[in-house]
């Protein structure tokens, strides 16, 4: 493959629609490679855009606005990095030639949780919790008291667990309908799930071109509120177990097709495995890759996108832990004690424009050649170390 300079006639372009922390490290990988790189997003100095070539800052969801980006730039490549995107520019862009990673109709699938849940269940057999979708405050107590409680209640479109949580008991419906109103993204209609007695939850980080199919180790994951704190990998699992994680990962990324790097979430109870959700880009507790492993789940999926060879090294295990902002600012800034920076141990800093009380403003990453448990409780003590 040829890699040409960038912000030439002859470039290869990537264009990146949305600009968090995991894609700016796309496209620091992008850039690795001498690809050019776009940043969008719907707020100004988003932390890809501070990284990339260049940047846009246009209202996501507008067909048009994202459609003119798109035309002006001309790119080789079309990343969506969040749920919250007009799908509609998307099928429009495919139709006009440009390639959407992996495609429009799998970010379309994965989106909304009412599409991903009917598609791997009714579609293609996968095992799930059990589930009623309901747009009413009644439809919402009859699914719950047919599910039992407690039972899972998720807005069908949100981004980074918001709206998401327990129901205990009856009484917990109404806050639960109320927290999932008021999420950001597609409130009209909920899901409400089945709760998984389970063991252990997984993400399987699934690497697809068009010659292979590869898998990262397990990495196992602590969430409070929808939203992980935790990571580390491997996850200790039975071969059985992780063979039947493989298999739904598998069976899901080929049925959602394209090439890139899907973050594929299950429910492992024992040896039986329940598939749970997708995203079909880089995901947030992948980022623990940035140390265990030669080539991260980023420059994977650039990989993946460019259709180079997907081989890579483990390191070693390791763990992540994410520092979440206490306050609001818009002067963020994050204080760390030098002992966080460690031979085995380092901070990576999103560099955020503004701060909010629970929003993800940092990361820390932990080693350990052997032990991952060595790895994590030192993760979970050195995240006490920083404050904003």
């Amino acid at each position: 493959m040829k890699f040409p300079a960038p912000l030439k006639s002859n470039s290869s372009k990537i264009l990146l629609l949305g600009s968090g922390e995991l894609g700016k490290e796309v496209i620091i990988e992008a850039q690795r490679l001498g690809i050019e790189t776009v940043a969008v997003d719907s707020y100004v100095n988003a932390p890809a855009s501070l990284v990339a070539n260049k940047s846009y800052v246009i209202n996501m969801k507008n067909k048009n606005e994202v459609l003119e980006v798109i035309k002006r730039e001309k790119p080789d490549f079309i990343l969506p990095e969040i749920e919250a995107i007009s799908i509609d520019a998307l099928f429009a862009a495919e139709e006009m030639g440009f390639c959407v990673i992996p495609n429009a109709e799998a970010v379309n699938k994965t989106m909304n949780r009412k599409n991903i849940r009917k598609f791997a269940a009714e579609d293609l057999g996968l095992k799930t919790s059990k589930y009623f979708f309901v747009k009413t405050y009644e439809e919402l107590v009859k699914s719950a008291d047919t599910l039992g409680y407690p039972c899972v209640i998720k807005p069908v479109m949100s981004s980074s667990g918001h709206g998401q949580s327990v129901a205990r008991s009856k009484d917990d419906l109404i806050a639960s309908w109320e927290m999932a109103k008021e999420a950001r993204g597609d409130a009209s209609e909920l899901i409400v799930e089945e709760f998984i007695k389970f063991d252990y939850e997984i993400t399987l980080l699934t690497v697809r071109n068009q010659l292979e199919t590869t898998f990262c180790e397990p990495i196992g994951h602590i969430q409070k509120d929808g939203d992980y704190i935790f990571s580390w990998q491997p996850m200790q699992m039975s071969q059985t177990a992780l063979d039947k994680s493989k298999e739904i990962a598998k069976k899901i990324t080929d049925g959602l097709g394209g090439r890139g790097l899907f973050g594929v979430e299950l429910f492992v109870s024992g040896d039986e495995v329940y598939f749970s959700e997708v995203s079909p880009r880089p995901h947030d507790t992948g980022m623990v890759t940035m140390i265990t492993q030669s080539q991260s789940e980023f420059a994977l999926h650039v990989r993946a996108v460019l259709g180079l060879p997907l081989d890579f090294i483990t390191y070693g295990t390791g763990a992540s832990a994410a520092y979440k902002a206490k306050g609001d600012t818009f002067s963020p800034i994050i204080e760390a004690d030098a002992g966080v920076f460690t031979k085995t141990s380092f901070l990576r800093v999103f560099g955020k424009p503004q701060s909010h009380v629970g929003r993800r403003m940092a990361v820390v990453l932990t080693y350990d050649r052997d032990n991952v448990n060595v790895a994590l409780d030192q993760a979970k003590e050195l995240i006490t170390k920083i404050t904003d």
